[in-house]
């Protein structure tokens, strides 16, 4: 179970944005059933490479959510540019330190009691590993699960919110952590330190109104998001080094995490940031197309079968309902892409065993045809294939388990 993301020459022409790719991805899977789920190889490299660009240089640590396959997290890990995990859950984090990588970081806290104490009795892991924390909570939760002195030495990392927050326009970004400033984190630090069995390594803060909002989707708020990510930017680069600094005379750190797929350019320029945190431009779901920095190939997609014509102009796919995670609203439905034309009904949406599509290219569908979708997320279709396909000029070439495929469902 091994890819090469190194042997592929990237094809510059862009072949995922002629009219071709699709139907020599349906020539690639002709002798395959049901519903299937691809990688192409040759996109996934090209979108590796131009993250490492767009990086300048700062590492990118790789957020496992955002793949869930581990032959595609260590071929990405094996290409300049990248380095260390940004896991998920602390059972994926063990997992994966089971499987010989030794830079982990949890982004988020956990409260996984088994969990934990696996982590804590574990020399090897407890190295590996580094928890995140936003309060004296975590830190009190762990101690009553094994008091310091029947523990290994645990590695932490402090969350700090990265989120915009003005008069004008309230909060903006993701609800976090409650660690906002320098006054926050230091109090934090300084907890950390009064506490045997813990050693603070590390901070991350991740600016998902910058990162994770598209700039270029073609509304007429495109204007107004680039003027607040412009303003917000500004402000965090103050407050981000303000909290360096005095965690830093707190504690070594080892780390500052900052960014997203979004905005590696920009996050990478800030003197503060030693690392990026990133992993949705490599498969690239669909919510990633409306930037303007960047344009990420459609590396990972899925592929279902007409199976019914209810009318001429509608084709229904079996399967289809794999709906992203996030608000209720329709760029969370997965995207058909192939034939072009092609569109949900506005009351059934992607259908739990079935999709009615319609469009003037459904007249031209039979059963038994292959309709293409993209995912919202760039993750989350592993969830629902245990196999990937993987596709390299026009043919199959390998397929490789996703976690579910490997009998893990993390979260």
């Amino acid at each position: 179970m091994s890819l090469d993301l190194l042997s592929p020459a990237p094809q510059t022409g862009k072949a995922w944005e002629a009219g071709s790719y699709w139907p020599s991805m349906t020539q690639a899977v002709a002798g395959e059933s049901g519903p299937i789920a691809t990688i192409d190889l040759t996109a996934l490299q090209f979108n590796a490479l131009d993250m490492a660009v767009r990086a300048g240089g700062v590492p990118i640590r790789l957020a496992s959510k955002s793949v869930r396959v581990r032959a595609v997290i260590d071929a990405v890990l094996a290409l300049p540019g990248f380095s260390g995990i940004l896991a998920f859950t602390l059972p994926e984090a063990l997992w994966l330190a089971g499987h010989g990588h030794d830079d982990i970081v949890l982004g988020y806290p956990t409260a996984d009691r088994a969990a934990l104490r696996r982590l804590a009795t574990d020399p090897d892991a407890a190295s590996r590993i580094t928890l995140m924390v936003d309060g004296v909570a975590q830190l009190d939760l762990i101690d009553a699960i094994l008091p310091p002195a029947r523990r290994e030495l645990l590695r932490l990392a402090i969350d700090a919110d990265a989120s915009f927050r003005t008069a004008a326009l309230g909060h903006v970004g993701v609800r976090r952590s409650p660690v906002f400033d320098d006054e926050d984190a230091a109090l934090l630090a300084h907890a950390v330190g009064r506490r045997p069995g813990f050693r603070l390594v590390g901070l991350m803060m991740y600016e998902a109104q910058i990162a994770g909002q598209p700039d270029a989707a073609g509304t007429a708020q495109d204007a107004v998001i680039r003027w607040m990510q412009g303003r917000s930017a500004a402000e965090l680069r103050a407050r981000r080094a303000a909290i360096v600094a005095a965690l830093r005379e707190i504690a070594p750190l080892e780390f500052v995490n900052g960014g997203g797929t979004g905005s590696l350019e920009r996050t990478s320029s800030d003197p503060s940031v030693t690392e990026l945190g990133a992993g949705s431009g490599l498969l690239a779901g669909h919510l990633f197309d409306g930037y303007r920095a960047f344009r990420p190939a459609p590396a990972a997609a899925f592929s279902l079968e007409v199976v019914r014509k209810p009318t001429a102009d509608i084709a229904t796919v079996l399967g289809g309902g794999w709906v992203a995670s996030g608000p209720a609203a329709a760029s969370r439905q997965p995207r058909p892409v192939w034939p072009r034309g092609l569109r949900t009904l506005a009351r059934e949406g992607s259908g739990e065993v079935q999709t009615p599509l319609q469009g003037e290219a459904a007249r031209d569908l039979q059963v038994g045809d292959r309709v293409w979708f993209r995912h919202a997320k760039s993750g989350e279709l592993a969830e629902r294939v245990d196999r990937y396909l993987i596709v390299d000029a026009g043919r199959v070439v390998d397929e490789v388990p996703t976690y579910r495929g490997e009998g893990k469902a993390f979260l």
